[in-house]
């Protein structure tokens, strides 16, 4: 079984939950240039400086990049979730510069689960109703909005879960 970030629903909000994440260690390729997955899955496969294998998690993150630069990308970046007993300490060492091994702090995220398969258009569906229903409920958020995909591309798109999310501003937004 594939292990999967561990979060506490906080809030719901219409179909919107707003969700704290706990501190996360991921391993990220942030260019368009290349395929991040097949960078970021070498690396998981032993394709790193201590040759030791990760366990694959869920989801695959994926969020674009303006042109200064999600399992679909060639404009943007993926990050793989390490396995929650990783720290930056102890997530193996990449040996290719491209993936970047970082810290993302603990965090609070509106999340809009949706099922099939991904596609831009569909990315951009499912995004412009996750902003409306955070406009019309007066909740600030940071950032941009990214994908979290959860299941391997061979599952049929009606049993796929996939998520679009973005951070809530807590300075803005009380956290219940």
């Amino acid at each position: 079984m594939v292990q999967t970030i561990k979060y506490k629903v906080v809030r719901e909000v219409g179909k919107l939950e707003i969700r704290l994440y706990p501190k996360i260690v991921v391993a990220k390729v942030e260019d368009p240039n290349v395929d991040a997955f097949s960078l970021l899955y070498n690396f998981i496969t032993g394709g790193n400086k201590q040759k030791e294998k990760v366990k694959m998690t869920s989801p695959v993150v994926s969020q674009k990049i303006e042109m200064t630069s999600p399992v679909l990308s060639d404009m943007g970046s993926m990050a793989f979730v390490m396995p929650e007993e990783f720290t930056l300490e102890t997530t193996p060492k990449p040996s290719d510069s491209r993936v970047i091994v970082a810290e993302i702090p603990e965090r609070l995220v509106a999340a809009l689960c949706f099922s099939g398969g991904w596609s831009e258009a569909h990315f951009e569906k499912e995004k412009q109703e996750l902003l409306e229903e955070l406009t019309n409920a007066g909740i600030k958020t940071k950032g941009k909005v990214f994908t979290m995909l959860y299941n391997p591309p061979f599952i049929p798109g009606f049993l796929r879960r996939n998520e679009v999310a973005i951070e809530v501003d807590t300075k803005t937004t009380p956290l219940v």
